[in-house]
């Protein structure tokens, strides 16, 4: 565990999780939010920790012929059908063409809080988990909910309030591509940040970089990615990796992104830590939508918070 050893100086992060023997990573927000957690995944693997993966899933899984092995909670394997949308099973593939075989499951996005919570426990059982990292390709899980824009909290949020129901003591938020988002007020962004470094639930930030054995790994999934789903690259995977080589400006990294500005730069490939509890005790909304059943219960919660409520005024980050 020397590199462990050494990470523990750069980020309380890895100090805190060095004596973990089993960790839930997933995917927060949905889509290709568990991708960004492959390098994490990475390297505690090498420190000999077992991981088991999840995904806030938008694949179509009634149709992947995945067994659903929990309510919502399907167990992803090479035998799933090839779809066209379908990150969970292509990760998978690639991480056991490396040589590794973990457990996947996809979580779907039709549940709200309650059966999401009952999903994470039921993965937490059967894997003895003792620590949980939820995973965000963007930074909209830092939005507390009362600022100008949030980006696309509603799904983040949900797996953040599920997540800390929980009784995992060590249960953390990490979230990389700072700037991708357009709908998001990025001056909130650092002032929730500052505020969640007031109270200790902020454990600081590190560069996943192309020099970086995790972060050359990242950089091929990315392109495995690309490959497998030409019609759906994401936005938010090429950016990261954009910024990874050195883009920098308004560099559109897929087809999808031409027709909008983009900002890509050091920034964007940073990981930004935090302690899950202190970060769900800031979601202005999280008792309005503690015991939903559905997302789309959530989301009309939301909405209504979001029409009765005062917003921070929109702020720009005063930089020349």
């Amino acid at each position: 565990r020397d590199i462990l050893q050494h990470s523990e100086a750069l980020n309380p992060l890895f100090a805190e999780i060095s004596n973990s023997k089993s960790v839930l990573l997933a995917g927060a927000g949905g889509g290709f939010d568990f991708v960004s957690g492959i390098p994490i995944y990475l390297y505690l693997r090498k420190m000999g920790i077992e991981i088991t993966l999840a995904n806030l899933s938008f694949t179509q899984l009634p149709f992947s012929e995945a067994q659903e092995v929990f309510p919502g909670t399907y167990h992803i394997t090479e035998n799933c059908t090839d779809l066209p949308y379908f990150p969970e099973k292509y990760v998978l593939e690639w991480l056991q063409a490396r040589g590794e075989n973990p457990s996947v499951y996809a979580l779907s996005n039709d549940m709200g809080v309650q059966p999401l919570r009952r999903a994470y426990a039921h993965i937490q059982s059967r894997h003895a988990i003792d620590t949980l990292i939820l995973v965000d390709g963007g930074t909209d899980s830092l939005m507390f909910g009362d600022e100008s824009k949030v980006g696309t909290i509603v799904e983040d949020a949900c797996s953040i309030v599920a997540a800390n129901q929980l009784p995992i003591a060590n249960s953390y938020l990490l979230a990389i591509g700072f700037g991708v988002e357009h709908e998001l007020n990025h001056h909130a962004c650092l002032e929730n940040i500052a505020a969640l470094t007031q109270t200790d639930e902020y454990l600081g930030a590190f560069s996943l970089t192309k020099a970086m054995p995790e972060g050359q790994a990242y950089l091929e999934l990315v392109q495995y990615l690309n490959e497998k789903m030409r019609l759906h690259e994401s936005i938010v995977t090429n950016s990261i990796a954009s910024a990874m080589q050195g883009g920098f400006g308004d560099l559109p990294p897929t087809r999808r992104s031409k027709s909008s500005t983009q900002f890509i730069s050091p920034l964007m490939n940073l990981y930004w830590s935090f302690r899950l509890q202190g970060l769900a005790a800031r979601i202005q909304f999280a008792q309005l939508i503690e015991d939903t059943t559905t997302m789309h219960e959530v989301a009309k919660i939301f909405q209504k918070y979001r029409a009765m409520n005062t917003r921070r005024a929109h702020q720009t980050i005063p930089l020349l």
